[in-house]
């Protein structure tokens, strides 16, 4: 009998996943993540972390599992908030949730569960895994959930081969509506639990308010810079190579403050991002002002006003070497290959079109229409009609 340990986080789709395993004749082990006990950051006056353990070992009861805890807070630290500052404060937004999968669940917690004798590891996550042979080799891949509302393939885009050799994702063939149902008929405590929103496994918490706990403010100004601005209304069409093409493409304007107006002030640039509308708190605009750029070494923010405001299209994007991720080695694009794929940018959005073009120093994801608010430091992925290939951190 296989063994399989599964995260239980203490919502619905972990705890239909460890019942569906049980269903499917595994020998099934629930685990709790604790990732964070830091209680010099104040994070709400309630310890949802206390709730959600309590919540997965009633499950664990209910369908006769064997249930204990992990604490993982001090990896968690290390791999997921120090990494996370460090983005913040070099004025990239990192993405918690992609981080965590690939550093903790995926990682650490996999370690943990091998050495408790598992064969696999299970994850509440909608998402689906196929398996190819090419000659003597057996190839994973990483298929998107069959609820296009739900599909999570994105967060698990920094998966590698070894890993999803190991993962089992049971709710992948069902939809949110089907997990909900099957929680209500076994009659689990998560039947009707709200998903969690924050985050990963530290709680409730806010983004913001976390950061501004560790990241000291600094005050500076924002910009409003004119949609008429130079800057937006000089186009080159004349290149020498497809390569300065693209990099031209995914230049990042540098914005300086007398290009536009100073309109207010906030307390510190590294608290904004690309495409950010909430937190300015800068009114008397006829349009709404959205972050078009942040400078965080000068500490200053540019804005623009409305959501077509040209500052915040563009229509390519770089990966460098080092932040380049395939999970199908075997379709790796060599020198000056090209793929066209269906490509996105952050987790809710719908895919694009786009042309994946390998360079010396990186790649390229050429988008067939303009994109909003393409921010560094977050991931792209792209996709093969529903398998997600590949993946990058935006830079």
């Amino acid at each position: 009998m296989k063994r399989v340990i599964i995260g239980l986080s203490g919502g619905v789709d972990s705890s239909v996943a460890a019942y569906l395993l049980k269903e499917q004749g595994y020998e099934v082990i629930g685990l709790f993540m604790k990732n964070w006990h830091d209680d010099s950051v104040t994070i709400s006056n309630e310890c949802p972390w206390l709730d959600d353990s309590n919540d997965a070992m009633l499950v664990a009861e209910k369908l006769g599992i064997p249930f204990q805890t992990v604490d993982l807070s001090e990896q968690y630290k290390e791999r997921i908030v120090d990494y996370m500052f460090h983005e913040y404060e070099k004025g990239r937004t990192p993405n918690p949730d992609v981080l965590c999968n690939r550093e903790i669940k995926f990682d650490v917690f996999m370690k943990i569960a091998l050495d408790l004798g598992a064969d696999y590891v299970a994850t509440g996550h909608y998402c689906r895994k196929g398996a190819l042979q090419k000659g003597d080799k057996e190839i994973y891949q990483l298929l998107a959930g069959v609820d296009a509302n739900k599909d999570q393939s994105y967060f698990l885009c920094q998966l590698s081969q070894d890993q999803l050799a190991k993962s089992l994702f049971p709710i992948g063939e069902l939809t949110k509506p089907e997990v909900r149902e099957i929680a209500t008929k076994l009659d689990l405590v998560t039947a009707e639990k709200k998903d969690s929103q924050g985050l990963c496994f530290i709680g409730k918490v806010k983004l913001p308010d976390f950061l501004q706990q560790q990241l000291k403010p600094k005050e500076g100004v924002i910009v409003e810079i004119p949609k008429e601005q130079d800057v937006f209304g000089h186009v080159e069409t004349q290149f020498n190579s497809e390569e300065e093409k693209l990099k031209y493409l995914s230049r990042k304007i540098d914005y300086k403050i007398d290009y536009g107006k100073i309109v207010g002030k906030h307390q510190g640039a590294h608290y904004f991002t690309k495409g950010q509308r909430k937190g300015l708190a800068v009114g008397g605009t006829l349009e709404p002002l959205f972050v078009i750029d942040t400078d965080v070494d000068k500490n200053v923010i540019y804005t623009g006003q409305g959501k077509e405001h040209p500052g915040l299209f563009k229509k390519a994007l770089f990966v460098t070497n080092q932040e380049l991720h395939w999970i199908r080695e075997d379709l790796k694009l060599g020198l000056n290959e090209t793929m066209e794929v269906m490509a996105r940018i952050r987790y809710r959005q719908s895919l694009q079109k786009a042309v994946l073009y390998k360079v010396e120093s990186g790649l390229y994801v050429e988008f067939e229409a303009f994109q909003s608010a393409i921010t560094e430091g977050q991931f792209v992925a792209w996709y093969l009609e529903d398998e997600l290939i590949g993946s990058g951190v935006i830079s």
